[in-house]
């Protein structure tokens, strides 16, 4: 199973979504690969930390090196595992993020290099039970391969007006890339992330969408300093707290994705 965790929105809790559901995974069981595809990396931070620039050498591992080696090329001389790194927790494993992805963009999308990360996933089924992949918060070449290789899309919602009309331009790029590349791909749920429960709006706005047909997650994950805490730890919730009220509500929208699954 290919997840993809996307909004073109920033700031919706895109990378909290995908490390959390992620550490949940492999706290499971399964062998789980996270791939950070922004070139922020706030998904490798939170996983593994500050990274010593002069020990990655950022063309040779990670996402960078995985893409690089297809620029000039029709097929990877290395099998895409060796671009993996593997994190503190067991079963959790990393394919980080790299400043040369800004600068590898053009070049990849000027050779049509859009189906690579399918390829290499294809290649690496056998290897993880489970792979959940952070985007960019752009319709870019980046999210669009993401979109490309994945199963189902889950969509962050930060319950507000702008988030909303986001959504409707979202929904619209997912459509025609269905159409276009992957008419498998499912949008598997909407996630209402930051909720709160006090205030009129964010209800609102749910009863809304819901109204308007879309697929919203019945879990919401409410607002919680717990969440800037465990980003600056470094630790997924499920290890940093797991009796947490966020944390519960993490194991809950999981269960609540793989029930949908069967």
């Amino acid at each position: 199973m290919k997840r993809v965790v996307f909004n073109q929105k920033g700031g919706v809790g895109k990378t909290s979504i995908t490390c959390n559901l992620a550490a949940i995974s492999a706290a499971q069981g399964y062998r789980t690969l996270v791939i950070d595809l922004d070139v922020q990396g706030n998904t490798t931070h939170y996983l593994v930390g500050e990274i010593d620039a002069e020990a990655f050498p950022a063309e040779a591992q990670g996402v960078a090196g995985l893409f690089k080696q297809t620029v000039g090329s029709r097929r990877m001389s290395k099998n895409p595992d060796a671009f993996v790194w593997e994190t503190p927790w067991e079963n959790l494993f990393l394919l980080p993020s790299s400043p040369v992805l800004t600068h590898l963009e053009k070049e990849l999308e000027s050779r049509y290099k859009i189906y690579k990360l399918r390829d290499a996933l294809e290649k690496l089924d056998a290897e993880y039970d489970r792979v959940y992949i952070d985007t960019p918060p752009n319709f870019n070449f980046f999210s669009k391969s993401a979109l490309i290789a994945a199963d189902t899309v889950l969509i962050p919602f930060d319950c507000d007006s702008f988030a909303r009309q986001s959504l409707y331009a979202l929904m619209d790029n997912i459509a025609e890339l269905q159409e276009d590349h992957n008419p498998g791909l499912e949008v598997e749920g909407i996630v209402i992330n930051q909720f709160n429960s006090q205030a009129r709006l964010p209800g609102e706005l749910v009863a809304e969408l819901e109204e308007e047909g879309y697929p919203v997650c019945r879990t919401y994950l409410n607002t919680s300093v717990k969440m800037k805490e465990s980003h600056r730890e470094h630790r997924p919730l499920i290890d940093m707290a797991p009796s947490h009220k966020l944390t519960l509500q993490f194991l809950d929208l999981y269960a609540e994705l793989e029930a949908g699954r069967d």
